[in-house]
């Protein structure tokens, strides 16, 4: 017991500091995207020298290289004979990637001082007679009244969105594409500006698309074969389709605000051949984690400072959630990734 304890102490030791600079990898994260260093690289063939890379930035080389030597120890970037070589990491952070499955917008927004501000105020959430949430503390209105009146910071979100969209639709056409089978018509709620119908209609051409949100998140949203826009408010209305297709809406709100959404799409789905598609993340339990389980568990605290009342949720939460809106049943898909999908039935 007593090597035991040494060696936990030892280890945390080393451990507590990787939280004293916790905020550097995000950080350096976000310089080499603004940058554009993956970018200038792989235009260079994916191989450039520090002398040719700060030149094409206009930087200091002996800052780069220690902005290099860090992303390198990072697994951004490898140095091979004293030149820098993209890896399948460095190119996640690319604006232009070719397979389209880019992170860098999604880091750009997370990143960015508007969503990095609540979390100097997560302690207040917390407190019995706390202050308000803390987006809502740090900007005066929720996230999406912020979005609505600044619109600069809704194209940072709907562009992440995007980034999201593209991996997780990929990962649901890959692993069950039977889940699109039967359905004329989907209308996906909360859709953004479309990327995951888009990548939907594309996977499944028979399906005709309705991209619900917001009007002014529709209003700028790009024209797209087989999708038509509808602006609206889902608390008052869905369009009606075969089946409705919600991914990473729903942590947004509370339980009574889920059940009030679901309900509304249940209205616009046909009772005997109608269903809900949500895909959304699903925190497990211990010793049932997997690769995932930490980003899981960091969106929650995501959720925290940046939402009002969203959280992500157990497989029991989204029971109660299901069978609250009136569903007569539901099935849940494991597909290997962040998220999950639940198929829910009148």
């Amino acid at each position: 017991m007593e090597v035991k304890s040494l060696d936990e102490e030892a280890k945390a030791e080393v451990e507590i500091w990787n939280y004293v600079f916790g905020f550097t990898p995000m950080a350096v994260v976000k310089c080499a995207i603004e940058l554009q260093i993956a970018d200038v690289i792989e235009s260079h063939g994916g191989t450039m020298s520090l002398t040719d890379l700060s030149s094409a930035l206009a930087c200091s080389a002996s800052a780069l290289s220690r902005i290099m030597r860090y992303l390198i120890h990072r697994g951004f970037f490898k140095l091979q004979n004293q030149a820098y070589n993209q890896t399948p990491l460095s190119r996640l952070l690319m604006k232009d990637n070719v397979n389209s499955m880019s992170m860098a917008a999604f880091l750009a927004l997370e990143s960015s001082p508007v969503m990095l501000a609540p979390w100097h105020r997560l302690t207040s959430r917390l407190l019995i007679h706390g202050a308000a949430a803390p987006f809502e503390a740090a900007h005066g209105g929720d996230v999406w009244e912020y979005a609505s009146a600044n619109p600069g910071h809704s194209k940072l979100i709907n562009d992440a969105m995007a980034c999201h969209a593209r991996r997780a639709v990929a990962a649901i056409v890959d692993h069950y594409p039977q889940v699109f089978e039967g359905i004329a018509s989907l209308v996906d709620v909360g859709g953004g500006n479309g990327t995951s119908l888009g990548a939907i209609v594309k996977a499944c051409p028979w399906i005709k698309g309705i991209n619900f949100d917001m009007p002014h998140v529709v209003g700028v949203a790009p024209q797209c074969d087989g999708i038509h826009h509808v602006g609206g408010n889902m608390f008052e209305c869905v369009p009606k389709a075969d089946a409705a297709f919600l991914m990473w809406v729903l942590h947004d709100w509370s339980d009574d605000e889920c059940v009030a959404i679901l309900r509304k799409c249940r209205e616009a789905i046909p009772k005997e051949t109608g269903k809900v598609i949500i895909a959304e993340a699903v925190v497990v339990e211990a010793g049932e984690e997997d690769k995932y389980s930490d980003v899981r568990l960091a969106l929650d605290m995501v959720m925290l400072a940046h939402t009002d009342k969203g959280k992500e949720r157990t497989m029991e939460e989204w029971e109660s959630v299901v069978k609250g809106a009136g569903f007569s049943r539901y099935t849940v898909e494991h597909i290997g990734a962040i998220i999950c999908v639940i198929e829910a039935y009148p």
